[in-house]
């Protein structure tokens, strides 16, 4: 990672000028890039990071070797917010699929900093509601629906935090996603591309058509999303007028 400037995320803008100030001391903006590792599966956390763009996945890995995706976090969120708690391990292995930002602090700070503060301890409750749902919708979408149903929510959900047509990502980082097999991948490429959702995928890019994709996906997306757009819009709202561009929309990130 190298290090950059600035903050940009939705729980941080959220906070009053005086609570913002017990976490900006310690903040740095870092940059990642696809397939970096932020967090091992079973690793103790040591730090929290709060995404400001690109997206995080996270992965859990089986004993044969597969991996499957669980969640996907962007910068509406805080990775490792369960560190607040007191000292914990990792249940997932949390790795980009595509290239961000992000403003890691230590656990024992934000630790410190959670207990002087009502209004960090409410952004902190929110983003757990709002994965926990994302973690009920996936677990039942994967369990019911088919792989192409699966792998368009799983293009929206990413395109919702990286909002370009051509979204950066192979059909390997999709199949780790899927937890299906690379020719499975390749098979339902050809079907959305005959859909018209997907116009072409390029070596390390995916070339989306959003609407085709939302005719292809299944119901999860859209009750999904609403749901957790409902609890960020009725429980955050912006405080810091730096930061209010960035909530202009629930999810995806500002241009």
């Amino acid at each position: 990672m190298t290090e950059c400037t600035s903050i940009g995320n939705r729980l941080l803008a959220a906070l009053p000028s005086a609570d913002l100030e017990l976490l900006t001391p310690h903040l740095r903006k870092v940059s990642f890039e696809p397939d970096a590792v932020l967090v091992w599966s079973v690793d103790e956390l040591h730090q929290a990071y709060f995404p400001h763009s690109g997206a995080i996945a996270f992965m859990i890995d089986l004993p044969d070797g597969h991996t499957v995706a669980t969640a996907l976090m962007g910068w509406e969120g805080v990775l490792a917010s369960l560190s607040v708690l007191g000292p914990a391990h990792s249940s997932v292995t949390a790795i980009a699929r595509a290239a961000g930002t992000a403003s890691p602090i230590s656990a024992v700070n934000f630790r410190r900093a959670y207990a002087q503060s009502a209004a960090i301890r409410h952004v902190v409750q929110v983003h757990i509601g709002s994965l926990l749902l994302q973690l009920q919708h996936v677990a039942a979408c994967n369990a019911l629906h088919r792989v192409d149903r699966r792998m368009t929510r799983w293009l929206l959900q990413l395109h919702d935090r990286v909002p370009d047509d051509h979204l950066p990502l192979t059909q390997e980082g999709l199949a780790q996603l899927l937890g299906a097999r690379r020719t499975t991948v390749t098979l339902m490429m050809r079907k959305l591309r005959a859909a018209g959702a997907i116009p072409s995928d390029r070596r390390g890019f995916v070339d989306i058509d959003r609407a085709g994709l939302e005719r292809a996906t299944c119901e999860c997306y859209a009750l999904m999303q609403q749901r957790i757009d409902s609890i960020y819009c009725q429980e955050l709202s912006p405080s810091q007028p730096a930061f209010a561009p960035a909530l202009e929309s629930s999810i995806s990130p500002p241009p």
